[in-house]
């Protein structure tokens, strides 16, 4: 009788087993479809056998563990390609803003109005002491002015927008951190009472993987399940259950300069949307404002040079065409304006009759003259435009191979984490053959020991 209930034993607790292994293939049937759930698998285990006069007996099965299938290294691989791609993402984003301001085919660029600009002078030196013509010259070199002052502030607004940007990529960051150091307590606390972890392992991926898009990271194993994140030079971002948010602190050039603990770790951050943002913010605008006042203040300068040499239509020495730049030229681009309001101040000639078109045609040949770090204007206008767009090309290149990349890689990370529809009715079938056929062991069981007893009563 003992060894009949021995064996009841056995067929109750597989049964349990077999339903606890059949709940954990529901739940990953269920979660077929979420995001960045990982499908979990009942490891069943033989107990430990019994010795009974000398010989073992099996003492039936166990759950022994409920484990999600992950695989770490994967995981860390898509974040770390998640952060390249989210750098390049946001310096492509903000280059084609740079770029729609640079659209000629729109009317926004400056190779129109400095086309027009020279083919007034053009005009003149064929009509050198005709009003109109000379005062086409000033409405061109106005319209011009106002086309280098456009572009510089909308190359400054595009700035001022990026920084915001910035500051938001940052509180993103700190609320992520916040949310990874509270997972984090759940997952050591599951862990050490000898929960499965599963769900908020996934949470925490899923959170990973956010914050690689916005910084660059590192991640340390810390034990009990928990994870310290650094960024990738070092400021911690999460310790165990505390997160250590970043804050912004404005510059001396009035934009955000990023802090962890009081350091300043705005050059150090190399990867993730931020850098991208910091990278149009600080090197790719301020490059092109720099640019733009080279062109303008050496156009500037040329143009009055060439005045300065010649005399007007009363016979007076030329005066600055436009208004003379800064010393250096900084902020040129943003501040040219033409300096004449009389089209009689425009000096055409050379020897002081009003006919002489001498200098006209001297102000003319500077369209074609490399006087602009050894190019002409047209030319230095262009190879500006040329290499901001071959920047963004070459990101956009990099965009979409590091997109073919990640994709394998998800796709590895998929072969071992996402659920298998037909794996898991296969197991759902063997499960409940399983549980069956236990119940039919408990049922004949039963019905031993109830004839066990009537005997005996």
């Amino acid at each position: 009788m003992g060894s009949l209930s021995a064996s009841l034993n056995i067929a109750l607790q597989s049964m349990l087993t077999e339903q606890s292994a059949i709940e954990v293939t529901s739940n990953n049937i269920a979660n077929v479809n979420t995001p960045g759930y990982s499908r979990q698998r009942a490891d069943l285990a033989e107990n430990p056998p019994v010795s009974i006069g000398g010989v073992l007996f099996g003492t039936g099965v166990k759950l022994e563990d409920v484990s999600s299938l992950r695989d770490a290294i994967l995981d860390l691989r898509v974040n770390q390609e998640t952060q390249q791609q989210g750098q390049l993402n946001a310096f492509i984003s903000g280059g084609q803003q740079i770029q729609a301001l640079f659209n000629e085919t729109a009317g926004t660029g400056l190779q129109a109005p400095l086309t027009a600009f020279f083919n007034s002078i053009s005009q003149l030196a064929a009509n050198p002491s005709d009003l109109n013509s000379r005062q086409a010259v000033i409405t061109a070199g106005q319209n011009l002015a106002r086309a280098f002052n456009q572009s510089a502030a909308r190359l400054s607004t595009l700035q001022r927008n990026t920084d915001l940007a910035v500051a938001q990529s940052v509180s993103q960051i700190n609320a992520l951190t916040q949310q990874i150091a509270a997972v984090n307590t759940q997952v050591s606390a599951a862990q050490a009472s000898g929960q499965n972890a599963g769900a908020f392992l996934d949470q925490r991926q899923q959170l990973l993987n956010q914050l690689s898009n916005l910084v660059d990271i590192s991640e340390i194993n810390a034990g009990n399940g928990s994870l310290t994140i650094t960024t990738s030079n070092g400021a911690p971002l999460v310790v165990a259950g505390q997160s250590f948010p970043l804050s912004t602190q404005t510059n001396a050039a009035g934009f955000q300069s990023i802090f962890s603990q009081g350091t300043d770790i705005t050059a150090k951050i190399t990867a993730g949307q931020l850098a991208g943002q910091l990278q149009i913010r600080d090197q790719e605008i301020p490059k092109l404002q720099t640019e733009l006042d080279t062109l303008a203040s050496s156009l500037a300068n040329a143009v009055n040079a060439q005045q300065a040499a010649g005399f007007d239509l009363n016979g007076a020495a030329g005066g600055n065409f436009f208004v003379p730049p800064p010393a250096g030229g900084a902020g040129a681009a943003a501040s040219l304006s033409v300096s004449i309001a009389d089209p009689a101040k425009i000096a055409a000639s050379q020897d002081g009759s009003p006919g002489d078109n001498a200098n006209a045609n001297a102000l003319l040949a500077l369209q074609n003259q490399p006087f602009i770090s050894g190019q002409t204007p047209l030319n230095f206008y262009s190879g500006l435009v040329f290499n901001l767009g071959n920047d963004v090309s070459a990101a956009q290149a990099n965009q979409q191979s590091g997109s073919l990349v990640l994709q394998q890689i998800q796709d590895l990370q998929g072969g071992v984490s996402n659920v298998d529809i037909n794996e898991e009715a296969a197991n759902l079938i063997r499960f409940q053959n399983a549980y069956q056929a236990s119940a039919q062991v408990s049922s004949v069981i039963n019905s031993l020991l109830q004839t066990t007893i009537n005997m005996v009563s």
